[in-house]
């Protein structure tokens, strides 16, 4: 019987100790989801969705333009968290500062490095320096010096004649080809490196893996919001549109055609609202438009940079129903069916959706900074 007992006693014990570990795993893992959800907001696919095409991350492949949809995770890294957190310049310069974002520099979007010399250094010696290693960055590289009059950080630009002690430099982590890699990310600390040494200057860095992590965990979320919905405009019988007549209609519309052959709707800042394409190959250009076969248009909305996504959507769909009418076509999705009002209103909803997790993880829709990490 005594035997017994302990078995049983070991059993329990076992079992408790089996709960005990499970309930420690659920806790954590129920805390990381709660950081992660607290950072950037994930979400899931839908019926509009496709696949991410932003690239496995090494930063080194083509441009690739925004499509349809891609897809979010839920779960992230805590690696972001608050970066952008604006810290007030201290007034002693004997050491590097922190620095609010400023033109140029963003505590989210770039790494930032700065750097202290004991005295003043040119802008141009700095720009020379940074010429020789400046092929072997391909992300956008901005440099900033801290303004010894009133303490302000202001870009350094290409004919700065000023002498400073306080410098910056930023690398952007992200773009549409995706984050910064690891080697390229090395290579720019390195680059800074020597122009620190060659100016006498302290140099802050940090952690690298941490701003390798930093830069996956934004590109991961920036994936997830990657979305441009397209609009068709074809003729009502399968023929083609005249050109001559497309101009005097776009324009009424509030179209205009820009140099690179689209016509596009702006706000009242010069922002970009949507954009108007050939469906064919050519561009349009005000000298062969008018003699150009013309199978359709394509109306585009970029989500993440246009400020207030669902009244551009609104207008785009609009217009592209004015289009419809006046060249004698119909308004239809990408598989050429009649868009129907339950795409529409799937459309105008997910657009919400996805400007409101933008602003929650600290990317408004439109700024600055979502045009720099979305291009």
């Amino acid at each position: 019987m005594a035997i017994s007992e302990l078995q049983i006693a070991l059993v329990g014990a076992g079992a408790a100790a089996v709960a005990l570990v499970w309930g420690y795993n659920a806790w954590q893992e129920r805390r990381h989801r709660k950081t992660a959800d607290r950072i950037f907001k994930g979400g899931q696919g839908d019926a509009l969705l496709g696949s991410d095409d932003r690239g496995p991350g090494t930063g080194d492949s083509d441009r690739r333009e925004p499509h349809f949809a891609v897809e979010a995770s839920d779960e992230l890294p805590e690696a972001i968290g608050d970066a952008a957190a604006d810290m007030e310049p201290a007034r002693d310069d004997s050491a590097p500062q922190s620095m609010s974002p400023v033109e140029g520099a963003d505590a989210v979007a770039d790494c930032v490095l700065t750097m202290v010399a004991t005295e003043a250094v040119p802008a141009s010696a700095v720009r020379t320096m940074q010429n020789a290693w400046s092929a072997e960055v391909t992300r956008p590289v901005h440099w900033l010096a801290r303004n010894a009059a009133d303490g302000a950080w202001q870009p350094v630009a290409a004919d700065d004649t000023g002498r400073y002690r306080q410098w910056a430099v930023a690398l952007q982590l992200v773009d549409r080809r995706g984050p910064v890699s690891e080697d390229e990310l090395a290579r720019f600390f390195g680059d800074v490196q020597q122009v620190a040494a060659q100016t006498g200057a302290a140099l802050e860095l940090p952690a690298r893996g941490e701003v390798v992590a930093h830069a996956a965990a934004l590109d991961q979320f920036c994936a997830g919001v990657d979305i441009q919905f397209v609009l068709h405009v074809v003729e009502a019988s399968g023929g083609i549109f005249a050109g001559t007549k497309l101009r005097g209609v776009a324009e009424a519309a509030g179209l205009a055609l820009e140099a690179d052959g689209v016509f596009r709707a702006r706000d009242a800042f010069g922002g970009e609202l949507f954009a108007v394409a050939n469906l064919g190959a050519e561009r349009f250009d005000a000298e062969s438009i008018k003699s150009l076969t013309i199978h359709g248009l394509t109306l585009s909305l970029d989500v993440p940079r246009v400020a207030e996504g669902v009244l551009a959507f609104d207008r785009m769909l609009a217009t592209a129903r004015q289009l419809a009418t006046a060249l004698g076509g119909v308004l239809v999705d990408a598989q050429r069916a009649p868009l129907a009002d339950a795409m529409i209103a799937a459309i105008r909803a997910r657009t919400a959706e996805l400007q409101q997790r933008m602003k929650d993880g600290g990317i408004v829709p439109g700024s600055t900074r979502a045009l720099r990490l979305f291009s």
